[in-house]
């Protein structure tokens, strides 16, 4: 039982390095938030797929990477929730391996508009009408869309394959092939 804990909890805690890691870069391309953003981390939110473990790992990993980029309070709370309920759908998603690429998709759209909204104070008027949060809904759905159903489709088939062996727990080793096991030991 401590053995499961720990490799959800290594797992978890991996997940969020790499989410880390992965914003911190695109941040340097100013494409991490903002109207238009591709935070190629939001491809990791397919990895409930794979493993629970990722939705906390997601969940961490975005908030942390929500502070170290210098996010106003409203966004730390509000982006962090976003990617923890979408990572939340994907995980119950988890038996359609396209249909696991939504639930961030959706979560964003709905939430992060108004963070830019009414946190940032962005806004785009259009003949003296107010359409930001449909804009934005747009344009961080935009997003979204790249780097959850296109590198999030890519992502997992490219993982799939070795699933057993990168998203390993206790349990998973008594299921796998004798080569396999010694495989894992003496890498």
């Amino acid at each position: 039982m401590k053995t499961k804990k720990l490799y959800f909890i290594t797992q978890a805690a991996m997940i969020a390095a790499i989410y880390i890691v992965m914003t911190m870069f695109i941040n340097t391309f100013n494409l991490a938030s903002g109207t238009i953003q591709i935070r190629v981390s939001e491809a990791l939110t397919v990895l409930p797929f794979f493993t629970p473990a990722a939705v906390p790992g997601l969940f961490i990993g975005c908030l942390l990477s929500n502070l170290l980029t210098g996010a106003m309070l409203p966004d730390v709370i509000f982006g962090s929730l976003a990617t923890l309920l979408g990572a939340l759908g994907s995980y119950a998603l988890r038996e359609h391996s396209f249909l696991v690429t939504l639930p961030p998709v959706i979560a964003n759209m709905v939430i992060i508009p108004f963070v830019l909204r009414y946190a940032y104070g962005m806004t785009f008027v259009v003949h003296g009408v107010d359409i930001s949060i449909p804009f934005q809904a747009l344009t961080v759905g935009a997003g979204e869309v790249i780097t959850c159903c296109i590198l999030g489709s890519v992502l997992i088939k490219a993982l799939t394959p070795y699933r057993h062996l990168i998203f390993q727990s206790d349990g998973d080793s008594e299921k796998q092939p004798v080569a396999a096991n010694n495989a894992v030991r003496h890498k």
